[in-house]
């Protein structure tokens, strides 16, 4: 039987991944990264083992020793870890922090690709067990978008699209074609309620990969929580990249969105 190896950080993502490959016929060996992943995720794989996410060393053992020489990384790990004491390090972890250039998101996860690599582990691209949860062109809700919410759709896609190029985040929040928040270090659901504090009601969320995305990991990925962040917020409209962002559970996603009156529409942006 194939084998392929999970691992697995917050959110619903890892699980949907999981119960993809098995039903293509895998054997799924998670590592599923501790006080992150949720536990719910053993019952929807045939072997688990539970690492503390500084563990660099154990995760590629692990790997390695289920005999996973494929793998894929799926959910959030916040990158705020490092810096609220919440990681012990080990030596393999600590050898790398020390070489990158900086610490980027893409530095730090470019460089744990390639310590799999070293170690023969493949990383796959997150949506090889998922490409049917792609976010589709166009407005997805039956609410409407007006106008001015399609300008503020574009001119919030080109800061996106620039706060990726740079590395910093994914999402920015938008009204009246001003800026209201960028996502930095805190993610995405933090950084709309920061930006619904000074929008007020109505508000847009724009949610873009970055230029050349690395779609091995830090795929943009939307689901319920973010609608939450959305209704406390009161933002109106959420935008997200066509074909490069994934929609969790995207039946019941767009359901809840219709319920709360924020229209969602994916995006590829406008012609240059």
């Amino acid at each position: 039987m194939k084998r392929i190896g999970l691992i697995a950080g917050r959110g619903e993502l890892p699980k949907a991944i999981a119960e993809e490959a098995k039903a293509r016929g895998y054997h799924v060996f998670a590592v599923g990264l501790e006080q992150l992943a949720d536990r719910a995720l053993a019952s929807c794989v045939d072997e688990i083992m539970w690492v503390n996410v500084g563990k660099l060393g154990t995760i590629i053992d692990s790997l390695r020793n289920a005999g996973a020489a494929q793998a894929v990384m799926a959910g959030k790990v916040p990158k705020s870890l490092l810096y609220k004491g919440n990681i012990t390090p080990d030596l393999r972890a600590v050898k790398l922090l020390f070489t990158l250039k900086d610490r980027s998101d893409d530095s730090i996860l470019l460089g744990i690709t390639k310590e799999l690599q070293r170690d023969g582990i493949t990383l796959l691209n997150t949506t090889e067990f998922c490409a049917g949860m792609l976010t589709p062109e166009g407005i997805l809700t039956k609410g409407g978008i007006t106008k001015a919410e399609w300008d503020d759709i574009r001119f919030g896609w080109k800061i996106a699209r620039e706060i990726g190029r740079l590395d910093i985040g994914q999402t920015v929040v938008v009204k009246d074609k001003a800026v209201m928040a960028v996502e930095a270090i805190e993610g995405t659901d933090e950084a709309i309620q920061r930006g619904g504090l000074y929008a007020g009601e109505g508000a847009v969320v724009v949610k873009t990969s970055k230029p050349g995305q690395d779609m091995r990991f830090d795929v943009p990925v939307v689901g319920v929580d973010t609608l939450k962040a959305m209704v406390a917020s009161k933002a109106r409209v959420l935008a997200v990249e066509a074909g490069k962002s994934i929609l969790l559970r995207k039946e019941h996603f767009l359901k809840e969105a219709e319920g709360a009156g924020i229209s969602v529409v994916g995006f590829r942006g406008d012609p240059a």
